[in-house]
């Protein structure tokens, strides 16, 4: 075995966004792509002679592929062991986990999360830091800097690594940890939650459905809720991880999970169904005949979360991103705890996770997680929502009930428009923010405008500032509309449209969502001119 050092050229496109670097497949196949990217995130990096890189992915195509790019990389560049999981599998709060558990130096999680995979789809690669979190904006910008000069690689001259046989390899002078994917992970999950409780729950005739989306949560929801707490088998759908996830989108909501919808919507329906995504950090949460909105997932869950023995001391904050609803606002006004409202992306929570001035923190993308990692984590929010069932031994019908009884309800929705011509989306945004200052006072079919602005937020941890975050347009009952480009798409621009109405526990808590927010609906178009740049009259996905 020798070390090469291949002579190379930048590629311009290799800025990482939130959640790391992500392009089809076929851009990741050009030669030299993954390697020039690889060596950039090393290059960035001080300090890692000696220690310990965890590696994994989600399973999708070209994940086995690039695993071994890294291996042999890693072991040019110094790193004194890699722990990959057995099959290239790790879902993201898994590899958090890892990480954390084994004081890691950082690790490289190859996904694209809730997009597509296959020959002909999505690929990524993302760098979390020893926290377990992802990658800050310091450090993103200085791994997009040095992809822009890269002029060489270091990799071994080596053969394949077996990465499918739990044990230890050599690669060069690096060792190789092949590790059980889903045993330390699990191990976590009983420490957190009741365990006994749960099982009983299911034994006494509570059912659930868990789909997997042929995604990587498969051999972790096998583990967890059919060999651990006891659910029949076949309560884990679509449980084998497979490349190009069995041909569907591997996004836990109501269009890509339709097959569960239409189950839990069905007269015989389990009491439960939940969801995953591609890399196990998202999720989907429907009560028999009840869909819950992430938004009120995460207030829930925060409300609720004491019952759960990990969280009987309390929690130390809630955390949200801006474009969320302002369900769990009222929560912690009730439990006297305090409120961030943050840009999208999980690093700015970790910033909060690892001051202690947070313990729960959500998206109104599917994400929620608590201080356990650094990452979302899909199959966390169910099993906290099965203690919570367990504890309160009432439906997911009720409780919502209750809740809205004690809150208010904030009625709200997500429009996306996706794949947008690049120009077109931020001549949108441009001529949004050319607006601001006139808003304030006008009036169209959501009501009167109070306040308009462009979401800019200063990191209490250590005062960063982050600006252009999303558009809000507030009405004077409270209600809002926020737009915002989305960077997990690989091709074109996503325009994401939140739409957000409050009612207090006075007023009608039983409407249709659709008819809720129609006059909200109609407000947006009116603001933003969404046809007219889009060319689009309806969003690809509303959830």
């Amino acid at each position: 075995m020798s070390i090469q050092t291949v002579k190379t050229t930048p590629f311009s496109d290799q800025k990482p966004g939130t959640s790391g670097l992500r392009k089809k497949v076929r851009v990741f196949q050009q030669p030299h792509y993954a390697e020039n990217f690889v060596q950039s995130v090393f290059d960035s990096l001080e300090g890692f002679a000696g220690q310990t890189l965890v590696v994994g992915g989600d399973g999708r195509y070209l994940n086995r592929e690039v695993i071994q790019i890294v291996l042999k990389m890693a072991a040019a560049n110094g790193f004194d062991r890699v722990l990959v999981g057995q099959g290239g599998i790790l879902s993201t709060p898994a590899a958090s986990h890892l990480i954390r558990l084994n004081s890691a130096f950082g690790g490289l999680i190859l996904s694209a999360s809730h997009n597509p995979g296959g020959p002909d789809e999505d690929f990524g690669i993302k760098y979390n830091v020893g926290n377990g979190g992802p990658a800050p904006e310091k450090v993103t910008d200085a791994i997009h800097a040095r992809t822009l000069t890269i002029d060489s690689y270091r990799i071994l001259d080596a053969a394949d690594v077996d990465i499918d046989s739990i044990g230890t390899r050599q690669l060069g002078d690096m060792v190789v940890e092949i590790v059980d994917p889903v045993a330390a992970y699990a191990e976590l999950m009983e420490q957190l939650f009741d365990f006994s409780a749960i099982r009983a729950m299911i034994a006494g005739g509570f059912t659930l459905a868990f789909d997997s989306m042929s995604a990587v949560t498969g051999p972790y929801a096998v583990e967890v809720f059919e060999k651990r707490l006891g659910a029949p088998a076949g309560t884990v759908m679509n449980g084998t991880p497979l490349p190009d996830f069995g041909h569907h989108h591997p996004d836990p909501n109501l269009v890509h999970a339709r097959e569960l919808y239409d189950r839990m919507m069905a007269p015989e329906a389990p009491d439960f169904g939940a969801a995953s995504d591609g890399d196990g950090d998202r999720n989907l949460i429907i009560g028999r005949h009840c869909y819950v909105t992430p938004s009120d997932s995460l207030a829930v869950l925060a409300a609720n979360a004491h019952l759960a023995p990990g969280y009987r001391q309390g929690l130390k904050g809630i955390a949200r991103s801006m474009p969320t609803s302002g369900a769990a606002d009222r929560v912690a006004e009730k439990l006297g705890i305090p409120l961030y409202e943050t840009p999208t992306g999980w690093k700015f929570f970790g910033n909060l996770l690892d001051a202690g001035m947070a313990t729960i923190c959500g998206e109104e993308s599917a994400g929620t997680g608590s201080d356990h990692v650094r990452e979302k984590d899909g199959v966390w929010a169910v099993l906290l929502w099965l203690n919570i069932l367990a504890a309160r031994r009432t439906s997911v019908v009720a409780i919502m009930a209750d809740h809205w009884a004690t809150y208010g309800r904030n009625y709200y929705a997500r429009h996306d428009y996706e794949a947008i011509a690049t120009n077109n989306a931020d001549a949108l945004m441009a001529a949004l923010r050319d607006s601001l200052t006139s808003l304030p006072g006008a009036t169209n079919s959501g009501g009167t405008i109070t306040a308009a602005d462009d979401f800019a937020y200063t990191d209490p941890t250590d005062q960063s500032v982050s600006r252009n975050q999303g558009v809000r347009v507030l009405f004077d009952d409270g209600s809002r509309v926020v737009f915002r480009l989305s960077g997990t798409g690989t091709e074109g621009a996503t325009l994401r449209v939140y739409i957000e109405r409050y009612v207090g526990t006075d007023g009608d808590l039983a409407m249709e969502t659709s008819d809720a927010l129609a006059p909200l609906v109609a407000a947006a178009q009116e603001l933003a001119d969404i046809a007219g740049y889009t060319g689009m009259d309806r969003p690809s996905v509303i959830t």
